[in-house]
């Protein structure tokens, strides 16, 4: 018999100096961070969230795992897909969450090949939609123009999200299984999928045009802009992730 679906999800590093209050004496000690919400979503959908610092190596850590999370965050290295460097700071991304962290890209680019390669389950949630697209050799939008539909929401998590930022999906796939035809989402993006890259296709947008789902037909790779794990309601994205690796860890548990 076998035991609950292991899912990792990947965090950040920073300085315990950002948290207040902090002792000066350790201050520029380092805390892996990692959203609860995604730890409480799998552990409700009846997985085990499995916290992942960049000192889990990626190949042995797939080993282990039936799935895995890359979770949103700052913006990847422009550097990793052909954008514009210029607008990257030489700020410690460990004293600013909002910097470009090129240890994070690379432990989670090496991650989601790994998973792939493997044949795992993955879901990549705004970031990590856009890293997984990069990851397969697409490109990004690097700044959203201002239009009708808010993706850059000044709505606080957690949140539906606002009425004119309802997603559509395309008929027959993944999403359209998972959520339907079309459904309301919170946003907090200004970058957005361009190029796909390889055997990863949109399935989502918004009525601009924007991707906010891709996945890769016939395998278990789903991408999504919003926030699943910051939805007031029950977002089914998260119980996809933990059924598909539990469909993952039978498949292992057989051979």
């Amino acid at each position: 018999m076998t035991g609950k679906p292991l899912v990792g999800i990947t965090g950040r590093r920073v300085q315990l100096s950002l948290i207040a209050g902090t002792d000066d004496r350790y201050a520029t000690a380092c805390v892996d961070a990692f959203v609860a919400a995604f730890a409480t979503r799998v552990a409700t959908a009846g997985g085990v969230p499995v916290h992942l610092p960049y000192d889990a190596d990626p190949l042995d850590a797939c080993e282990w795992l039936s799935g895995v999370v890359i979770t949103g965050g700052q913006d990847v290295h422009p550097a990793r897909w052909g954008g514009d460097t210029s607008v990257v700071r030489d700020v410690d991304p460990r004293l600013d969450p909002h910097a470009h962290d090129p240890e994070r890209d690379q432990y989670e680019f090496t991650l989601a090949r790994a998973a792939i390669d493997r044949g795992l389950p993955v879901l990549g949630v705004c970031r990590g939609m856009q890293l997984l697209n990069v990851a397969l050799g697409g490109t990004l939008i690097a700044d959203l123009p201002p239009g009708p539909v808010p993706h850059l929401s000044p709505l606080a998590a957690p949140t539906d999200g606002d009425a004119e930022h309802r997603v559509s999906f395309e008929p027959g796939s993944t999403a359209a299984r998972i959520f339907g035809a079309s459904v309301v989402t919170n946003s907090w993006h200004h970058q957005a999928v361009d190029r796909c890259g390889t055997g990863l296709v949109v399935t989502g947008r918004t009525p601009d045009g924007v991707a906010e789902a891709v996945e890769v037909p016939g395998a278990p790779i789903l991408g999504v802009q919003w926030h699943p794990e910051w939805m007031e309601r029950d977002d089914p994205a998260m119980a996809w992730i933990v059924d598909e690796s539990r469909k993952r860890q039978e498949i292992e548990y057989v051979h």
